[in-house]
């Protein structure tokens, strides 16, 4: 495969994940705003498509469904984690307590540690603070213990993002 057929796929894969995405967010499928769509959807994949898809041989359609399925795994952990903020804040002893830790992860790849820190501000309670991507270092606060422990200890964000990346 040439050079620019590998691109006219990262456009296409880009594109297509655009349009989707600008219909889920708009939920309007009028003629003018699909057109829209379409046409803003066209622009970003010709300017960004080497950032959702870097390079042929990746396995961009795997990454894209682990990637997609993990999506709907870090909004279950986003509606539990606001529960969790919920009850600290409503206790009347609010048992808030504080932390800051640092943890070392195996991924490596920039988008995979980008995934990994975006997961952890997304998720209410915790925010991550810095990234050291030589050595795969993290420093997270956390509103709690529990939640600090979830990074370090349980770990499962942590392999579920290495899973979608493949840097298992």
């Amino acid at each position: 495969m040439s050079a620019k057929a590998g691109n006219g796929f990262g456009i296409l894969v880009t594109f297509c994940a655009m349009l989707l995405f600008w219909l889920l967010l708009s939920g309007i499928f009028d003629a003018l705003h699909v057109g829209a769509g379409i046409i803003c959807s066209a622009i970003v994949a010709l300017i960004s498509h080497d950032l959702l898809v870097a390079e042929k041989g990746e396995k961009v359609l795997s990454k894209s469904f682990k990637f997609f399925i993990y999506l709907w795994w870090e909004l279950w952990q986003i509606i539990l984690a606001n529960f969790d903020v919920a009850y600290r804040v409503l206790h009347p002893k609010m048992p808030i307590d504080p932390v800051i830790i640092e943890f070392e992860t195996t991924l490596r790849s920039d988008f995979a540690l980008v995934t990994l820190a975006n997961s952890i501000t997304l998720t209410p309670g915790t925010i991550t603070i810095n990234i050291d991507p030589e050595k795969g270092k993290f420093q997270v606060h956390a509103i709690a213990q529990a939640p600090a422990d979830a990074l370090m200890v349980d770990k499962t964000m942590q392999s579920k993002v290495a899973d979608v990346f493949m840097e298992q």
